[in-house]
């Protein structure tokens, strides 16, 4: 597989009223050729790999399983039908909507476990349509008279005494009528353009003059909640007090005879349809990148339907008029019990309610920045002098490290220049803030924003112009590649002459998803690393194809190389009789060279532990091939999301962490940064860490040779095994306790 669009590049712009991506240039950076696959020794077996789709749906399913959990917190459990949804909906608008546009061009080249794009694409509806059957059943069955007995009701029409109706008959028409637009189905009228995920009402009505049924669409306004709190704001937060919720579709459809005046209503039936929302902007034709994603944008609401939901319920007349109509065959409607799209329980998930969910986690200050109970703002820089500092994060706190590392790079009038990359950031960003007010302040402050952040692209352009209005030089890195690297480079002026910090990390700069996404970071005054990050900037914003790295590896460069050749050097102390072990953590684990290099240090007795939160296509414990590899999967409270890779060495462990997954788009089409830890005690804690994620003791889900998880999460005696998550909490809040005595 060739990279695509590589080895092009975008120039700087500074503080200029339009930011523009250059034209192709072919000495910015060396884009290396994707390396042959280096098989396994021994039978080459073409079953090697599982298919990345189909592994991506069993992670779902994993997600489907906590909602399942009858002893989880039940707003959590309401949480995690509302995230599969969501997660599906993704995986429908760009995974299935690429298989059907490789099938549609003729791409018929199998994968690499096998298929080819239509087999895959049989096997992903065949499990979809389970998977879906089974979300609706979960919510119908347990998750409805849960809440029920909880005093928190899903009610209908039906259900309600006349005050609740009136109620809700007046909010319908100052709320809601307003902005509601039936369109008519007929031949002065074509059957109109439906958006990807929005909810619909297919309306049949007759015209009691002619007698002639007619056909009409009517969209549910997204703008508005989806359900609606018949009992106030405040419904469901006090413990036995009745709180009731009704879907706005259901008030929509007892008031359709409004919208439709001298016509007689007869039916309605919900209906969705998700669309390819996949963005491609051809870069190296985009004189203006900014502008050519915008126009990409707004083709997106256009794209071919993938999937149409339907209730099971529905009239076979319009199931039949909806799927002529939209153009999807029968193996795309998926008819399952009302009310669709559960995205919008969420609203139930957000009730504050503290005997329903997760025990409050208050992120502390890291023991290195902050060893004081009073001391409200160390001097970070002060901390990364004395030692690097790895953080864990939500265990420690963001905002009071990384955070305040940019603000008080921000208002120190020592520093002299901020560069830092973005890739997703919250909307009252306090990151961007704090490069505005660099800016401001005259400091050279250089942001690279990867405006192709997928389903963020909209907000990070708006990000690009706020920041550029303000006077910080905005690029957008490298022509063909996304920048997913998280970096952080501060230039100060000391007494001995300048001096680097630097931060280097596994999450977003976005202080909203640091509270409930399990990252790592490292702050560091190291020389080697600023100065590595220093051309790496300079490859971003300038010309540097030519730079070497002493403590990173960087993609498409040297990752997937460094990573490799890391594995052989575990292969070669295994046969010497050396301490040999690969700890590998990640998001996706589906690159065939990383595989392949995996195989072949099990085949040499090099015990590998995967740690993979999502997509797996590494066949673990098979004979003769990968009998000495496991792997596992944590969900939980948080989203694991760092990315860690740890080797023995033959006694002296090397550890990286970084932004990179194993993944083709990772390691060839995106720049990535791993850094290897270079504190003794950071690296012992990692590895403590692994062991803890892998011991048997720990709750995870466990990955066997035919693709099949399954969950242990009680001991043989029926007892809940240790979770990873609550396990660090609480050891954090003793280490917090002991460094306060």
């Amino acid at each position: 597989m060739q990279p695509e669009s590589l080895g092009t590049a975008t120039s700087a712009v500074f503080g200029s009223s339009e930011v523009n991506a250059a034209r192709a240039t072919q000495d910015r950076i060396d884009i290396p050729e994707f390396a042959p696959t280096m098989v396994p020794e021994g039978d080459i077996r073409p079953d090697r790999f599982l298919d990345r789709e189909l592994s991506w749906l069993a992670f779902n399913a994993r997600v489907l399983e906590l909602a399942e959990d009858p002893d989880l917190f039940l707003l959590e459990r309401v949480n995690f039908l509302s995230i599969f949804a969501s997660n599906l909906d993704e995986f429908f608008m760009v995974r299935v909507a690429g298989l059907k546009r490789r099938i549609a061009t003729g791409l018929a080249v199998p994968s690499p476990a096998g298929l080819s794009p239509m087999e895959v694409l049989d096997q992903i509806s065949a499990a979809a349509h389970k998977l879906q059957a089974r979300h609706a059943q979960v919510f119908a069955e347990q998750i409805r008279p849960a809440l029920a007995y909880e005093h928190i009701h899903l009610v209908h029409w039906n259900e309600l005494d006349e005050a609740a109706r009136a109620e809700l008959s007046t909010l319908f028409k100052e709320k809601v009528f307003p902005i509601l637009t039936p369109l008519a189905v007929d031949p002065a009228h074509p059957f109109p353009y439906i958006s990807g995920l929005s909810l619909n009402l297919a309306v049949v009505v007759r015209n009691p003059v002619s007698d002639k049924e007619l056909f009409a669409r009517l969209k549910v306004p997204d703008q508005l909640p989806r359900l609606i709190s018949i009992d106030g704001p405040r419904a469901g937060t006090i413990p036995g007090r009745v709180a009731r919720f009704i879907a706005l579709e259901e008030v929509i459809a007892e008031h359709l005879d409004q919208l439709f005046p001298g016509m007689e209503v007869l039916e309605h039936h919900s209906f969705r349809v998700t669309r390819n929302e996949d963005v491609e902007v051809e870069e190296d034709d985009a004189e203006n990148l900014l502008q050519a994603l915008e126009k990409e944008l707004l083709r997106r609401r256009f794209g071919p339907p993938v999937r149409l939901e339907v209730t099971n319920d529905i009239n076979p007349n319009i199931r039949s008029l909806l799927v002529r109509e939209l153009g999807v065959e029968e193996s795309e409607v998926y008819a399952v019990p009302g009310p669709l799209d559960l995205r919008g329980l969420s609203v139930i998930g957000g009730i504050d309610r503290s005997d329903l969910r997760y025990p409050k986690h208050v992120a502390h200050t890291s023991r290195y920045l902050n060893e004081s109970e009073t001391a409200k703002a160390a001097n970070v820089f002060a901390a990364m002098r004395r030692r690097d500092i790895l953080l864990h994060h939500p265990y420690d706190s963001f905002s009071t490290s990384v955070q305040a590392f940019l603000e008080q790079a921000a208002s120190d009038p020592k520093v002299q220049a901020i560069k830092q990359t973005l890739y997703r950031t919250s909307g009252d960003s306090p990151i961007v803030d704090a490069l505005v007010d660099a800016a401001e302040a005259g400091k050279q402050v250089l942001a690279l924003v990867e405006i192709k952040a997928r389903f963020d692209e909209q907000a990070n352009i708006s990000w690009a112009r706020k920041l550029e209005q303000a006077g910080v030089h905005v690029v957008y890195g490298i022509v063909g590649l996304k920048t997913h690297c998280k970096l952080s480079l501060v230039v100060r002026q000391e007494l001995d002459g300048l001096r680097r910090y630097s931060h280097i990390g596994t999450g977003n700069y976005h202080p909203r998803t640091a509270r409930y996404y399990e990252d790592l970071g490292l702050l560091t005054a190291n020389e080697q690393v600023g100065e590595d990050l220093s051309k790496l900037f300079n490859q971003l914003s300038g010309y540097a194809p030519k730079s070497t790295f002493k403590r990173l590896l960087v993609a498409p460069r040297s990752v997937r190389s460094g990573l490799i050749d890391r594995i052989e050097r575990e292969i070669s102390n295994s046969r010497a009789g050396l301490a040999a072990r690969v700890v590998i953590k990640v998001n996706s684990m589906v690159d065939e060279a990383i595989i392949d290099s995996l195989y072949r240090a099990s085949q040499a007795g090099v015990h590998v532990d995967i740690i993979v939160r999502g997509i797996c296509s590494l066949r673990p414990g098979v004979p003769g091939l990968s009998e000495n590899i496991t792997v596992r999967s944590i969900l939980g409270r948080f989203l694991e999301h760092s990315r860690v890779f740890a080797f023995a060495n033959a006694g002296d462990p090397v550890v990286y962490i970084g932004s990179a997954d194993m993944m083709h788009r990772n390691l060839d089409r995106r720049v990535e940064a791993l850094v290897q830890l270079g504190n003794r005690e950071d690296v012992a804690d990692v590895m403590s860490l692994m062991d803890r994620y892998v011991d048997p003791r720990t709750s995870s889900w466990h990955l066997d040779e035919s693709g099949v998880w399954t969950r242990h999460h009680l001991d043989e005696n029926g007892e809940p095994l240790s979770d990873v998550q609550s396990w660090l909490l609480s050891t954090r809040s003793r280490q917090r306790s002991a460094a306060l005595r």
